[in-house]
């Protein structure tokens, strides 16, 4: 299917109600999210959703179409969200990393599975999807650049020898973790992760950062 046939399908799934949109993407972020591309089934998305099985593919054209779109979504909902509220003056590392994550967590709390769905997407190997999905996180490595976010920070206050980049590595590898962990059909307790998330935080701000004078 051409992109401009897809662009006609879509039509029709955006002229719907925001509520409506909203509980299709959330049936579709679980089921792919928590069961891969190949084992999610259109039935049961189109059934948690609320409509008819023949209502998804009037909406998306296929079911590769709503994977797709779901891709997009992710990326430009967490992108569009941290860039429009993000406070770029910030100057304390841990502080601007804590601004992103507190964005990034409303997010969460509107679309619960995003990250179910974003972290599937990583390991899927379905050859359907597969060179599709590989294009867009390069695209959105390209468009999503972490560093515009941390342009004023100051990084004399880490100890020496300590790489910024790699802290950031870390605490993305922890945060990561922690969603992980997250039994499978068990909604995200927000509140926990942030939790946790600040404690690894302030571990981090006393053993990379210099004493305070």
């Amino acid at each position: 299917m051409s992109a401009l046939q897809h662009a006609e399908y879509l039509e029709h799934f955006l002229h719907l109600p925001s509520e409506k949109q909203h509980k299709i993407i959330d049936a579709a972020l679980y089921s792919f999210g928590r069961n891969g591309y190949k084992k999610a089934s259109v039935a049961d998305i189109a059934k948690a959703a609320g409509i008819s099985k023949p209502m998804v593919f009037h909406y998306f054209g296929s079911k590769k179409n709503l994977y797709m779109y779901l891709l997009d979504f992710c990326g430009s909902t967490l992108a569009s969200g941290v860039m429009s509220k993000f406070d770029k003056s910030e100057t304390d590392f841990f502080k601007a990393v804590r601004n992103a994550s507190v964005i990034k967590t409303a997010v969460l709390k509107e679309y619960p599975d995003i990250m179910h769905f974003i972290e599937s997407m990583y390991f899927e190997t379905d050859p359907e999807v597969e060179q599709e999905i590989k294009k867009v996180i390069q695209r959105g490595k390209g468009n999503f650049d972490i560093g515009r976010f941390f342009e004023n920070v100051d990084y004399s206050r880490f100890k020496d020898g300590v790489n910024p980049a790699l802290v950031m590595k870390l605490l993305v590898y922890f945060s990561e973790g922690v969603i992980r962990e997250n039994p499978q059909g068990q909604k995200l307790d927000i509140e926990s992760l942030m939790k946790q998330f600040d404690e690894c935080l302030e571990l981090f701000r006393k053993n990379f950062y210099k004493e305070e004078i």
